[in-house]
């Protein structure tokens, strides 16, 4: 368990990148017919008439519906304000309903709502990347779709570094492409990247386990979910990992650093010494200006 001092920080840095106001994108763009099948698209805000590099955008929240798109906005247009062409895609999550769990003293208590959706959650991830090459020739004219990085934060780690992998997914997957994605390359932010190792340590309230279903069924939804097995991609990836974060530990960074060389692929880890977990989207933070950096090396 994290000493107080470690949750104290965690709190104040949770605080500090939540008091940003929303940004309101320049459209929102509809892939499919449900109200969470929405992208926000940010313009660059460079030079008019010179091209810009597309970032898409995973934003995170345990796959939990009370975590939306609106809280990594700041984030978006920190990135559009560096030249930036932003997609913050948006996807169905868990229900909003809290799970039943007994407390310590045996009596009725809550949890944390449902995390993620099985299998919506992916088919609305692969849906809006399907679609999103076309969407963005037209409504973000300035975005150069050769020069396009995947992000994300946390759960929005996970999808982003699966939404790279489906090409390696299992034959017979109606989520699998014959192909890579055309990608730069991928920057997954303290993501859950190892579904298995966080499913160990029962990261953000025992997530993954909602996610994939605590079921018989768990180690096959894994195959298709877990990046960690979806490897090598061929596509270049970097995690940026905060070394005191106590949301999502190092050691899920880690488990898939590993998992990843002895599957004969590099990826690049770098650990930021003294950050949590949420200055790495926080405007106001250093961490945020290493990650849009790391981005960059991809993009540029």
């Amino acid at each position: 368990m994290p000493d107080a001092c470690a949750v104290a920080r965690d709190a104040a840095e949770e605080e500090a990148a939540f008091a940003h106001p929303p940004v309101a994108p320049d459209t929102t763009w509809a892939y499919g017919d449900h109200p969470d099948q929405v992208v926000d698209f940010y313009a660059p805000r460079g030079p008019e008439g010179e091209s810009a590099p597309l970032v898409v955008v995973f934003h995170g929240g345990a796959w939990r519906a009370p975590y939306d798109r609106v809280h990594i906005s700041p984030f978006a247009d920190f990135l559009a304000r560096r030249g930036f062409a932003v997609a913050s895609v948006e996807y169905r999550r868990g229900r909003d309903i809290p799970q039943p769990r007994a407390s310590a003293s045996g009596t009725a208590d809550t949890a944390a709502p449902v995390a993620g959706r099985w299998p919506e959650t992916f088919d609305d991830v692969a849906a809006a990347m399907d679609a999103l090459p076309e969407a963005v020739a037209r409504l973000l004219p300035g975005a150069d779709l050769r020069r396009t990085v995947l992000t994300g934060h946390s759960a929005g780690g996970h999808l982003a570094l699966w939404a790279a992998a489906r090409h390696v997914l299992p034959r017979g997957s109606a989520w699998r492409t014959e192909a890579p994605a055309n990608l730069r390359g991928v920057v997954a932010l303290a993501p859950l990247a190892d579904l298995a190792r966080a499913a160990e340590l029962g990261v953000c309230g025992g997530a993954v386990r909602q996610l994939l279903g605590d079921t018989a069924g768990f180690a096959e939804r894994c195959a298709q979910a877990d990046p960690a097995q979806l490897l090598p991609t061929g596509i270049a990836t970097v995690v940026v990992q905060g070394q005191q974060d106590i949301v999502v530990p190092p050691a899920v960074a880690d488990a898939y650093a590993e998992a990843a060389a002895k599957a004969g692929e590099a990826v690049g880890l770098t650990l930021l010494p003294e950050v949590g977990h949420f200055p790495l989207i926080d405007p106001g933070a250093d961490a945020c200006a290493v990650a849009v950096e790391e981005i960059a090396q991809l993009a540029w």
